[in-house]
């Protein structure tokens, strides 16, 4: 039997009533990538035993199960900052007895938890529906370029927090950048931009299959191309929502869902006056970006995604709160951006 057969027959094993080819209700997007924040599965405050990490994965796959009965296909994605935060904690409380593994290794332990935990909540969520879905996860390696200027001037903070005085100390005895961070001082790494994903062909021949496929967690092992000697590892973060933009167009999706704890993008945010933006167009919110009004440290990478996903040829892209995924998508809540 052809490879093409193979598909055919084993997309209809694992989602017959919702196989790629549907048609959406409404003319909804068919296929949508949803980007879980960091907070999905830490709250904030919480302290990240496993119990409660547990607790709020099931909570998000409810509510991608409640999605995948709206749309015919979902790809998820997630952030995975506390975990990393956590592991970092781990290897330097080993040290100098055990090394510390470098930061590729470190997202890559981090995709295999959380992409355990979710694949397990989403089976169960889909236990005993009529159309239950094969859940697969895909480690996956994101490819930027070595002469990325972020290679020149490390931003993002990782690990653990420091006086000022350690900080120093650690860069001195490890090579380390290190900035402040707000009552604190942090080791910061480059954030190079996504350029692609090694693993897109088999991401998208899952997804074709009717699999809800979990990938790109983190943003991504950060990669880079050697001439003559393929990939390699690099000390780095991916901004997971500019990769879940690499994603979205690997996978051909329609809608990008990007899923945290607020409620959408503010109009005089930190204001009395603040006042929910329901609907955007990509350029109004590139306005927005140009003009300074958008938080740099949270609100602003979202809404930049977004505008790229629009402008790659994305139907639509929304932000909103992960308790409300379905509605986000239909303008409900949340801030959608479109095209015009």
């Amino acid at each position: 039997m052809s490879a093409t057969g193979t598909a055919v027959r084993a997309r209809r094993r694992i989602a017959p009533a919702l196989a790629p080819e549907s048609t959406p209700p409404s003319g909804l997007p068919g296929r949508v990538v949803v980007a879980l924040g960091g907070n999905a599965l830490i709250r904030r405050g919480e302290r990240g035993e496993f119990e409660s990490q547990r607790r709020n994965t099931d909570m998000a796959a409810s509510v991608i199960v409640k999605l995948a009965e709206t749309v015919p296909e979902v790809v998820v994605t997630h952030g995975n900052g506390p975990q990393v935060g956590f592991l970092s904690l781990q290897a330097e409380a080993g040290l100098p007895d055990v090394p510390a593994p470098p930061l590729d290794v470190l997202g890559a332990e981090t995709q295999g938890q959380i992409g355990y935990l979710l694949s397990q909540s989403l089976r169960n969520a889909f236990g005993g529906r009529e159309d239950p879905r094969e859940i697969a996860v895909v480690l996956t390696q994101v490819v930027v370029a070595v002469d990325d200027p972020a290679f020149q001037r490390p931003t993002k903070p990782v690990g653990p927090v420091y006086d000022e005085t350690k900080a120093r100390r650690l860069a001195g005895e490890r090579g380390w950048t290190v900035a402040p961070d707000n009552q604190h001082w942090r080791r910061v790494v480059p954030s190079p931009a996504p350029r692609r994903i090694v693993e897109a062909a088999v991401i998208r021949r899952l997804v074709q299959a009717g699999a809800l496929v979990i990938a790109s967690g983190g943003g991504g092992i950060p990669v880079v191309e050697d001439d003559g000697l393929g990939l390699r590892g690099v000390e780095a973060v991916i901004d997971k929502d500019l990769a879940a933009v690499v994603l979205a167009a690997d996978v051909r999706a329609e809608a990008l869902l990007l899923l945290t704890d607020v409620d959408g993008v503010y109009r005089d945010w930190g204001t009395p006056e603040r006042e929910r933006i329901p609907l955007l167009t990509v350029d109004e919110a590139e306005a927005m970006l140009a003009s300074g009004v958008l938080p740099a440290g949270s609100m602003a990478p979202k809404v930049r995604a977004c505008t790229q996903f629009i402008r790659a040829g994305g139907k639509v892209a929304a932000i909103g709160p992960l308790d409300a995924a379905t509605e986000v998508l239909l303008g409900q809540t949340g801030t959608r951006i479109v095209r015009a």
